[in-house]
C-alpha cells in the first residue's frame, strides 16, 4: 500500500437532505436548494465559502427524472464563484460525485465542495421518442422483454441462487432489515415492518424479485460538503474523514458480458478498496450497502469481504448478524428498499449521521468506522470513512 493515500487529506464536514417523499409538489431545483443549504449550514459555511461544485450525473434534459439539476443551476440559484466544478454521467457508479469532490480538495482546485444528487423519479416520467418508443441501448433491450433494471438484476441473481444455492426466503432478510430500520427513521417513505410471510406472498416483479425486492422511486435531493482537512477542525460539527476510495473498471461495460455472472463491479472495487489502507473487513462497525434490488447488497457484502463469495446466504439468514445490534448493521436508514431511492447517496449520509452519532433511535454503538458502496452492474464505487 502507498505511504501518502491522498483521500485522507478530505473530510466530509456537512451533510443535508431536502424533503424526500413521493410526489412532493416541488421542482428540482428547489430541493436541491433547500438540501445544499442544509448541508452549507451544517458545516458552518456560507454560500460564498463554496468553491466547488460536483454532481451525478448532471442536467440531462432527455432524462429529468433522473438527473434535473445540473451544476450550473445550482451555481446560478445559490449565486457561487466556482473555482471548479464537475457533472458528467460516466465514472465507477453514481458515488463518482464524491470521489471527484475529494480530489479536487486534496489537489487544491476548492476548498469547499459541495455535492449533490437530486432524483424526481416519483414526479417525472422518463423521456421517450415522439413515436412513444424507447431509445438507446433500451431499444434493444425491449424486444427480448428486458424492459428495465429489475429483468437485468434478476438474471444475475437467479444465476447466484442456482450456483450458490441461496433461497428466497436467505435473500428476504435484506428488505426485512432495512424496513425494520426504517421503521426507526422518520424520514423513510415506508415505516411499516413487514414479516417473511408477506415478503413470500408479495406481488413478484421478475424472478426471482418480488416488489419488496426492489427500491423506491422518489422525489428528494441529498447533499454532502467535501472540504480538505485542513479546515475540518474549524467546523461546528464532528468531520468524517474519508479513510479510503476506489473506482474501477476492469471488467466489461456490460451488464450481460462480465466475466463472472454471479458477481458484479462491486467485486473490483473491493478489492481495490483494501489496497488502500491497513484496515480489515472486521474493522467496520456500520455498512451502507447499495440496495437499488436486494441482490445488491449480497454482491456488496461478498465484494467487501464481510463473508466469502457465496456464502452471504448463511451470512444474512435469519437477519441477526446485519441488524442494528448485529456484528454488521445494514442500511441502517431503510436503505433504498424502504427510506427511498437517492442512489447511494441517502446510504453515503447515512454513514456520516452514523459516524457522528446522530441516529437516534437507529444510531449504532460507537461506530469508528463505516462502509459505503455504491452502484450496480458494471458501476461500482466504494468508500471507507472514519471518525
Amino acid at each position: 500500500m502507498a505511504s501518502n493515500i491522498m483521500e485522507r487529506n478530505a473530510a466530509i464536514t456537512g451533510i443535508g437532505q431536502s424533503v424526500i417523499g413521493r410526489k412532493v409538489g416541488r421542482t428540482g431545483l428547489s430541493l436541491t436548494v433547500e438540501a445544499a443549504m442544509n448541508a452549507i449550514a451544517d458545516a458552518g459555511l456560507t454560500p460564498a465559502d463554496i468553491d466547488g461544485v460536483s454532481t451525478w450525473p448532471g442536467r440531462r434534459q432527455e432524462a429529468l427524472s433522473v438527473s434535473p439539476v445540473g451544476a450550473p443551476d445550482i451555481k446560478e440559484a445559490l449565486n457561487l464563484k466556482l473555482n471548479w466544478y464537475s457533472g458528467g454521467l460516466e465514472g465507477p457508479g453514481q458515488l463518482i460525485a464524491v470521489i471527484n469532490a475529494v480530489m479536487a480538495v486534496v489537489t487544491g482546485q476548492a476548498r469547499h465542495v459541495l455535492v449533490y444528487r437530486t432524483l424526481m423519479e416519483a414526479t417525472e416520467r422518463p423521456a421517450r421518442g415522439s413515436d412513444g418508443r424507447a431509445q438507446g441501448a433500451q431499444a434493444w433491450l425491449q424486444p427480448f422483454h428486458a424492459y428495465g433494471a429489475a429483468t437485468f438484476m434478476a438474471c444475475h441473481a437467479s444465476r447466484y441462487m442456482k450456483y450458490y444455492g441461496m433461497k428466497r426466503e436467505q435473500l428476504a432478510q435484506i428488505p426485512i432489515n432495512s424496513r425494520r430500520n426504517a421503521s426507526l427513521n422518520p424520514k423513510a417513505v415506508f415505516r411499516e415492518p413487514f414479516t417473511l410471510d408477506d415478503y413470500m406472498s408479495a406481488r413478484m416483479v421478475s424472478t426471482p424479485f418480488c416488489l419488496l425486492d426492489c427500491d423506491v422511486p422518489v422525489d428528494g435531493s441529498t447533499a454532502v460538503i467535501v472540504s480538505h482537512v485542513d479546515t475540518a477542525k474549524d467546523r461546528p460539527k464532528p468531520p468524517v474523514f474519508v479513510e479510503a476510495m476506489a473506482g474501477v473498471l476492469y471488467g466489461r461495460d456490460s451488464w450481460d458480458q462480465g466475466d463472472d455472472m454471479t458477481t458484479m463491479a462491486a467485486r473490483d472495487a473491493g478489492q481495490r478498496l483494501w489496497q488502500r489502507t491497513d484496515l480489515k473487513p472486521k474493522d467496520v462497525d456500520v455498512a451502507e450497502l447499495y440496495d437499488g434490488f436486494s441482490m445488491l447488497s449480497v454482491f456488496w457484502l461478498e465484494a467487501l469481504g464481510f463473508c466469502k463469495k457465496g456464502e452471504a446466504a448463511a451470512f444474512i439468514e435469519g437477519g441477526k448478524r446485519i441488524a442494528l445490534e448485529g456484528e454488521l448493521p445494514l442500511n441502517t436508514n431503510g436503505g433504498q428498499l424502504s427510506a427511498g431511492r437517492m442512489h447511494a447517496y441517502g446510504l453515503f449520509h447515512e454513514a456520516c449521521v452514523q459516524l457522528r452519532g446522530e441516529g437516534g433511535a437507529r444510531q449504532v454503538k460507537d461506530p469508528q468506522v463505516a462502509a459505503v458502496g455504491g452502484g450496480g452492474g458494471m458501476l461500482a464505487g466504494a468508500f471507507l470513512l472514519r471518525r
